[in-house]
């Protein structure tokens, strides 16, 4: 399995993927061309999407060809050298992924080691389910069921802050109420900036600040980069 999992596309201030764009290229390598899953955009095309995309990529000299294009789209997946999920609205981006029937022929390539990128979005897609994410559920897909590629959930853009005046949930108390209705479940908090990457059976924390981990029944902790992972990996 091999797995980049980025928890933003952007950071404050910065153009769009700059800041992950050197992760993305070392993890890619050799590869000429990635197929590009853009259903994720709401407000924006996805002509315009893969656009964007391909104008990073350019600076890494890879192709991106969006799935959106393709005529038979599962044949494209089991064709292609390597996935790149874009963010966006999560619960759009799995309605449409389920509705190609591309859960399956991801999951067979993943296991086969073909390499996936996905930032936000993409990233809780790679979770069994999408339950841990923040966007609004904008569109009802068939189910919360997603590839699952590891075995715990990600909460992407992971925040510590609670605004003075702020009378609702902190993402801290919403995790916690995820997991006392799914007691055996990992939830990792991604901050913004970070990532992980899954090489085989290990697994990797890249970015500035640490990852908060989350379980039924015991205290939330830190996990700093280059701290052991491999806890996460072992799936129930």
């Amino acid at each position: 399995m091999r797995l980049l999992l980025i928890s933003n596309s952007t950071n404050a201030g910065e153009e769009y993927l700059k800041y992950p764009i050197g992760d993305i290229a070392d993890f890619l390598g050799c590869v000429d061309r990635v197929l590009f899953i853009p259903y994720a955009a709401v407000s924006f095309s996805y002509d315009e999407y893969a656009e964007k995309v391909q104008r990073r990529f350019d600076e890494i000299g890879i192709g991106v060809r969006s799935i959106h294009l393709e005529a038979d789209p599962v044949r494209a997946v089991m064709e292609a050298e390597a996935v790149v999920v874009g963010g966006g609205n999560t619960f759009a981006l799995i309605k449409k992924m389920q509705e190609q029937g591309l859960l399956e022929p991801l999951r067979e390539r993943l296991a086969e080691g073909m390499p996936y990128v996905g930032w936000s979005a993409g990233s809780n897609v790679a979770c069994p389910t999408i339950r841990t994410t923040n966007d609004m559920p904008i569109v009802e897909p068939e189910s919360f069921r997603a590839i699952g590629a590891v075995g715990f959930q990600i909460n992407p853009h992971y925040l510590d802050a609670n605004p003075e005046g702020h009378a609702g949930e902190t993402r801290e108390q919403r995790i916690e109420e995820f997991i006392a209705a799914n007691r055996e479940v990992y939830v990792a908090g991604l901050r913004e900036g970070c990532m992980l990457r899954v090489e085989g059976d290990g697994m990797q924390l890249k970015g500035p600040r640490p990852l908060r981990i989350f379980r039924y029944g015991e205290a939330p902790r830190e996990v700093q980069p280059g701290d052991d992972l491999s806890f996460l990996m072992q799936r129930a």
